[in-house]
């Protein structure tokens, strides 16, 4: 298994692009051959349609399913079938109809449409469930008729993506009904369709470089692009129950580390969760910008392993595609770490301050080595003063320094140098809070080759930083005296770990209840979304935040800040964390 996935892409030697569906074509002959599926209730739960159900959809207007209640023998009284399309459609409309010859005499009189979006999350939020003895699913009700007249019924759909479809359909109070096709005619674009590469083995590690692209987004499209770097070529832990209370592990009963390949052959009751492998890989990366065609590849280190993944978001008549996707790497890497972090990493906000720069390269015989370093400011630097090597003043020659960063030439830096703290002195305003201060090393002397991306870390066991971020000062006070998150990272893929983050916060001195907020920003500083907060008093709180916007959708992969705020008698006090969220 090499970890890679489609999901309702159109696939050719040129281009990857979201499905279109044609509004005149049937979906439901050619559904299971296009990766979905259509499930029969019986009295063991839901289960693959039985034979005598292909008659609802082979196309042949002169067989038809009877509705004569001789379901009930082996199934509730109704008639249930799900429609699983495999991913989330808009679905224009739906018809069935009884055979010509009983167009008056065998129509359904009562019946129930149901629409799923497939989200597990929202399961025991919509309508109804739908089942029996402990076999349910949730569906909301798109349409209930219960005295029905026509023969020939065409019933328009929500314009919402579906990605289940559930017909109930009862006895009829006066003979028996029959079905002899049941259509489904979908519309547009699929709305969210996806693509996972394969993890990619570069052979070696080594320094990663630049990620191109080219291809097409549309007005009211989006495509994001991300990627991730790991140590070994399986990005995931595999856990299974032990049967002992709660108790989950790794493990596979011969004492192995479970892979992919243990994990399907258990059995489902066995399985308990897929999870990120953080010890060995990145989190996905934020979405590069689709339309700068190109970025900076990031990875905390030289990484062996890649993998890249291609979020497609269309309406109904915009999308877009992708052409190609191309990177480049350096092996043997400019070094095989180089650990960098900022003092002071508080600032005021649009205030001159003086930064160090530190940086503590590890090298090995064959790294590449580098001369230049170059570093991201939010605007124009005001000045660049110094460069130390092993706290010895170094000369340098600035070679670039625009509103983007700026770039020294130092001395070479070689195996030599390995493990000495090198400082770069320089002043800078900061106007965002967590303003990220990234960097890199490059071989002038090797136009070819790549940079290298400095990883936060501890360069200098003197400063207590290990970040590149740098925060605004003055935001915090005495009210709120301590704020932790359960969790730095957030998971809300439903598998009960880390699904959602508490948030924990001691306030001292107030007279009183205040009001209190918890809101969610972009690191650029976008409100995203709030986490319902009461008033509070002195003590401790906590509450929760599951990932998602203020519309219930989940936030893509990345770093966000938690930002509580409290309305105290001297002013408003807040206090920020940075939270990544990562499925």
């Amino acid at each position: 298994a090499r970890h890679g996935s489609l999901e309702l892409l159109e696939v050719s030697p040129d281009y990857i692009k979201p499905r279109e569906l044609d509004p005149s074509v049937n979906l439901t002959p050619a559904l299971e051959s296009n990766g979905g599926q259509i499930l029969a209730l019986g009295w063991t739960g839901w289960e693959r349609r039985l034979e005598e159900d292909l008659v609802f959809f082979d196309e042949d207007p002169s067989t038809a399913y009877l509705g004569d209640g001789h379901f009930a023998a082996h199934a509730p009284p109704q008639k249930h079938l799900i429609f699983d399309f495999g991913g989330r459609f808009l679905i224009q409309r739906i018809r069935f109809f009884p055979r010509e010859k009983h167009e008056h005499d065998r129509f359904i009189q009562k019946f129930v449409i149901g629409i799923s979006d497939g989200d597990p999350l929202k399961d025991g939020t919509r309508d109804r469930n739908f089942g029996t003895r402990g076999h349910f699913v949730n569906f909301d009700v798109a349409h209930e008729i219960t005295e029905n007249t026509v023969s020939d019924i065409t019933l328009e759909m929500p314009p919402v993506p579906i990605k289940q479809i559930l017909f109930q359909g009862f006895e009829n109070t006066r003979g028996i009904w029959e079905v002899a096709e049941f259509q489904i005619f979908g519309i547009g674009y699929a709305p969210f369709a996806h693509y996972v590469s394969n993890v990619i083995d570069l052979g070696k590690p080594a320094s990663l470089g630049q990620l191109t692209w080219l291809g097409r987004q549309d007005q009211d499209a989006k495509i994001d692009i991300a990627m991730r770097a790991g140590d070994d070529d399986d990005p995931n832990n595999y856990w299974r129950f032990t049967f002992r209370g709660d108790e989950r592990t790794r493990f596979a009963t011969s004492g192995r580390p479970l892979k992919l390949a243990d994990y399907k052959k258990l059995e489902s009751g066995e399985k308990a969760g897929i999870t990120h492998d953080t010890e060995n890989w990145d989190f996905w990366s934020t979405p590069y910008d689709f339309e700068a065609e190109g970025g900076n590849l990031v990875g905390n280190k030289p990484h062996q392993f890649v993998q890249f993944k291609v979020d497609f978001l269309s309406g109904l008549e915009a999308s877009g595609q992708l052409d190609y996707l191309q990177f480049s790497v350096a092996i043997p890497p400019i070094a095989s770490e180089a650990l960098a972090e900022i003092e002071p990493n508080r600032a005021p906000a649009g205030e001159v301050t003086s930064f160090t720069y530190k940086i503590k390269p590890n090298l090995d015989s064959g790294d590449l080595g580098f001369d230049s370093i170059s570093i991201d400011t939010p605007a124009r630097a005001v000045g660049v003063d110094a460069v130390r090597i092993g706290g010895v003043e170094e000369e340098f020659e600035l070679v670039d320094l625009d509103d983007t960063g700026f770039t020294v030439r130092v001395p070479p830096i070689s195996i030599q140098q390995t493990e000495e703290l090198i400082e770069v002195d320089f002043r800078a305003e900061v106007f965002k809070f967590g303003t990220v201060f990234s960097g890199r090393v490059f071989n002038s002397e090797m136009v070819d080759e790549v940079y290298q991306t400095l990883t936060p870390g501890n360069a200098d066991d003197l400063f207590d930083g290990d970040v590149l971020r740098v925060d605004l000062a003055g935001l915090e006070s005495n009210t709120i005296q301590a704020m932790h998150l359960s969790s730095p990272v957030l998971t809300p893929n439903n598998d009960g770990v880390n699904d959602r983050v508490t948030i924990e916060y001691d306030l001292l001195n107030l007279a009183g209840s205040v009001p209190a907020t918890v809101d969610i920003y972009s690191l650029s500083g976008q409100r995203l979304s709030s986490v319902p907060v009461a008033s509070v008093a002195s003590g401790r709180f906590s509450t929760q935040w599951d990932g998602r916007d203020e519309g219930g959708k989940i936030l893509p992969p990345g770093m966000y800040i938690l930002r509580l705020e409290v309305a105290a008698d001297q002013g408003s006090d807040a206090v920020e964390r940075i939270v990544s969220l990562a499925y």
